[in-house]
């Protein structure tokens, strides 16, 4: 039972970790363990006191949500202290870890510069991110350009005795979520670590760089920011779209950028989409991003699919039956995480129940993740509903021909987001406010225009796709 325990532990930290900054996840959740799973019933302990009271009352309902994700039903969660558990042998050795310092309590003799969260789990050799390797990527037509690419980013780096100029700085890796660019990071990392442990990596967020950056001004440390990513080897961000708009963050990643590749330094970037696609993107960082190679990834394909969920089934010890495996390549289409979330949830039922996988059981079981695929028109309703809510205005109206203020704001970001957020053209998004294309590119001009003179409404507008997307 103990390594099922870390198996669905994992599984867990996984979900909190996609859904959690880098910072939240490494003080509060990294150093949970599952120590109890009776029935609908979960002990989860944690090596700190204060850390365990302050989960109870901040953290707790997401922990559970988790959770439940894995198992497939709601647990009822009890979180202790490590030593209020007996301490049986954990079933994978815990490094020893350190824990952040920004959200917690420090001793006064403490030395913090504040710009240590080098993505730790990289440089921790136990870890979940030790799975994501170029070996268990699994290679198709949807996503072979950039396996191929990432590959040659790391035998450059760890070389260094290739003729060639190195055609692949930066890399810049695209495609929507859940495809797989985080594990081609990773395993770039990973790669270049097991041939140079020394090699300073940072691999941050798109979303935690701004906020770094702020930090740092409000903190009077910028030049402590700047040390600790100009002197970088190697570095990655995920999620790069989510600088666009923001004039200083952008400012500070221009320099920044310059900096590594006039070094000769490796970079590499993730976003959903591509550069030329990154409205409110400076055009001097467009540039610069195109210098390099770009590469996509598609959805998977059915063979890939199916290779996906036997690969994954196979590692996780779960027995499915060739109809179930079929089943679940013809209707997980989405990405490869709708595809983890439906395995990890067939193995919770099969820990509790004790039943065998079959293709009723499976039906049922991953109903909800077939259910929860979106159609373009439910993230229109989606848009309108969350604009109409925050600036207190009705769908109608903002569908309608009124020009008061609040009401003309609330139709130009809704446009803007329906622009972002879907792939309808400009004339189709204008058939869902029966207007024009040319209304539709004034509105698009409007808004990104007021996102690059005011930084206060970018992050309105960022809070707004967070929302529709949660």
């Amino acid at each position: 039972m103990g390594s099922e325990l870390h198996e669905i532990c994992e599984a867990m930290l996984a979900v909190l970790r996609e859904n959690s900054s880098v910072p939240v996840f490494n003080i509060w959740y990294r150093d949970l363990l599952l120590e109890e799973l009776q029935g609908n019933r979960a002990v989860i302990s944690i090596n700190s006191a204060y850390k365990a009271s302050y989960i109870k009352t901040q953290f707790k309902d997401r922990i559970d949500a988790a959770l439940a994700s894995v198992m497939g039903m709601p647990i009822e969660v009890s979180i202790v202290t490590r030593e209020d558990t007996p301490a049986p042998p954990p079933p994978m050795p815990k490094e020893e870890r350190h824990e952040e310092p920004p959200l917690l309590p420090k001793d006064e003799d403490e030395e913090d510069d504040g710009y240590n969260i080098n993505a730790r789990d990289l440089e921790n050799p136990k870890t979940i991110v030790d799975r994501y390797t170029f070996e268990n990527f699994l290679v198709a037509d949807s996503n072979r350009f950039a396996y191929a690419a990432a590959r040659a980013v790391a035998r450059y780096a760890c070389s260094k005795t290739e003729e060639n100029e190195n055609i692949y700085n930066p890399l810049f890796i695209y495609g929507k979520s859940g495809l797989g660019k985080t594990h081609l990071l990773y395993a770039i990392t990973n790669e270049i670590k097991k041939s140079n442990s020394d090699v300073k990596i940072v691999y941050k967020k798109g979303e935690d760089f701004t906020t770094e950056l702020i930090n740092a001004i409000e903190n009077k440390s910028t030049a402590a920011f700047r040390a600790y990513y100009r002197t970088a080897d190697l570095l990655l961000i995920d999620d790069i779209q989510f600088i666009a708009g923001r004039v200083q963050t952008q400012e500070e990643f221009f320099h920044t950028f310059s900096a590594l590749y006039e070094d000769g330094k490796q970079i590499i970037l993730t976003s959903d989409r591509p550069p030329r696609e990154i409205r409110t993107l400076e055009e001097r960082l467009l540039t610069r991003f195109e210098w390099g190679q770009l590469a996509d990834i598609q959805p998977p394909s059915a063979e890939l699919r199916t290779a996906i969920i036997r690969k994954k089934s196979a590692d996780m010890n779960l027995d499915l039956p060739q109809d179930v495996v079929e089943y679940l390549s013809e209707n997980l289409t989405d990405n490869v995480r709708q595809i983890e979330g439906s395995l990890n949830r067939l193995k919770g039922v099969v820990m509790i129940s004790g039943v065998k996988v079959t293709l009723d059981m499976c039906r049922r079981t991953v109903a909800d993740f077939l259910h929860s695929r979106t159609t373009t028109s439910d993230i229109m309703d989606k848009i309108f509903r969350v604009v109409s809510l925050r600036y207190k205005v009705s769908p109608d109206d903002i569908k309608g021909k009124s020009r008061k203020e609040n009401i003309a704001t609330a139709r130009h970001i809704s446009i803007y987001l329906a622009r972002q957020l879907t792939d309808l053209s400009q004339s189709a998004i204008g058939a869902y406010y029966d207007r024009d294309h040319t209304t539709i590119i004034n509105s698009l001009k409007t808004v990104e225009r007021i996102i690059r003179e005011n930084s206060s409404f970018a992050f309105e507008v960022e809070e707004l796709i967070r929302e529709i997307n949660g």
